[in-house]
């Protein structure tokens, strides 16, 4: 499992391709040069939407490949097509919740042999700080680590990116529940509102994430995405939205136990949901340990110019 010599392009397969973040990675590779290839699972059936969008990574010079997680050898022949592989299936508990699905993947690099290196599902908290994380969403952390611990005990070179709020979650709302867009009149503060948090767009953790794949500084190594200007607390997110309308808000601090006093009574996404955000916003979990510049995805890749959270909530104006 040598690595990719500099200057061969490198062929990376994406699985999860149609997903949230997996269509906007498909993209980025595209774009960054890499020849893409794009896992078409036969049980896509009638989903039109998704059909379409493989189309249409077709059209931008992207190559699908069938194979189903239901036929290993159909895995194991689409991975020998490729250098690196990609995962970007869900990990979360609203959509479809599927983590473990990738130990197949890990099955068939394995038999494969030729896979320099494996991009697991992260992108969002490290699952190896989250141990003490609130269930039913700490399963999201656990299932993780167990496709982990399954690449690493394999042999499997990898990268895993993780370390930000996905932008369009956490930031059009001002980091209010239930709603993607701005609130009007009242917002609601987690504590006291001084805890720092890690806010990126989607289209820069795809970037970055194309830009480590054949990187040697990130071979078995986990690279945060911790854009310095992105790393706001809640009070500052919400102080950019009122400069920006000349608005202010009216503010209720909500204490951690009011936060998840009634989380038992909740559906099981929403009580996951609920326990990630006490992480974020109570515990300060994204940004409670240091992190080397060796290891920051906006100090290795500077040539990104990353969305800055002013930006981003100018589109809301």
């Amino acid at each position: 499992m040598g690595e990719i010599k500099s200057g061969e392009k490198t062929r990376v397969l994406v699985v999860g391709a149609t997903g949230y973040l997996g269509k906007r990675i498909v993209r980025a590779f595209l774009v960054e040069g890499h020849v893409t290839y794009v896992l078409q699972r036969p049980e896509i059936g009638l989903d039109i939407e998704k059909v379409q969008l493989l189309l249409s990574f077709k059209k931008l010079g992207a190559r699908l490949v069938e194979a189903s997680f239901s036929d290993h050898q159909s895995l194991v022949s689409a991975m020998k097509l490729v250098d690196v592989v990609v995962s970007t299936m869900s990990g979360v508990h609203f959509r479809s919740h599927n983590i473990l699905v990738q130990l197949k993947l890990v099955e068939a690099i394995k038999e494969a042999g030729n896979v320099k290196r494996f991009l697991p599902s992260e992108f969002g908290m490290d699952p190896s700080r989250m141990g003490h994380a609130l269930p039913p969403g700490r399963e999201t952390f656990d299932q993780k680590m167990e496709v982990r611990q399954a690449i690493e005990a394999a042999g499997i070179p990898y990268t895993y990116v993780v370390g930000a709020c996905f932008a369009a979650y956490f930031t059009g709302n001002l980091s209010q529940m239930e709603t993607l867009l701005p609130p009007k009149k009242e917002v609601n503060i987690y504590g006291d509102g001084n805890v720092k948090v890690v806010f990126a767009d989607e289209d820069d953790i795809a970037n970055y994430t194309s830009k480590t794949l054949n990187d040697p500084r990130t071979l078995n190594k986990t690279v945060y995405v911790r854009p310095p200007n992105n790393v706001l607390t809640h009070i500052e997110l919400v102080q950019i939205w009122e400069n920006l309308t000349g608005n202010e808000l009216e503010k209720t601090n909500i204490t951690a136990k009011d936060f998840l006093s009634n989380i038992e009574h909740m559906e099981i996404p929403q009580q996951a949901g609920l326990g990630h955000f006490y992480h974020i916003f109570y515990e300060g979990c994204l940004t409670d340990h240091e992190v080397g510049e060796d290891e920051e995805a906006s100090s290795l890749y500077p040539d990104v110019k990353y969305k800055r959270m002013d930006d981003y909530l100018r589109m809301f104006l």
